[in-house]
């Protein structure tokens, strides 16, 4: 992992990645799972699709991809047509990335 951090935005209940965000930091990964701990978002990679979480789709040509989540973020306070754009880090201690304080009020 090059540069450990990443954008990803929130839009009508899915977490959307570029295409080059995806290939550098999920590329082979086919799902993830979302957390919520505390004020942070946890983002965490999924090797295989049977383990669960919410699968990461492909969306267009240019590699974009999203993962359809809006119960999570229903649940945690973000609405369908809000579109917030996250700034999330790696955490090796995690293994994935983490949205610091993307849930305080």
């Amino acid at each position: 992992m090059n540069d450990p951090t990443l954008t990803v935005r929130v839009s009508r209940g899915g977490l959307h990645l570029s295409g080059e965000g995806y290939e550098q930091h999920f590329s082979g990964i086919s799902g993830i799972v979302l957390m919520r701990r505390e004020a942070d978002l946890l983002i965490l990679p999924v090797l295989l699709a049977q383990a669960g979480g919410y699968l990461i789709k492909r969306k267009n040509l240019a590699g974009d991809r999203v993962a359809h989540a809006p119960d999570f973020f229903r649940a945690n306070g973000i609405a369908d047509d809000e579109e917030p754009e996250l700034q999330v880090v790696w955490d090796r201690s995690e293994a994935g990335f983490i949205g610091q304080g993307e849930f305080a009020n």
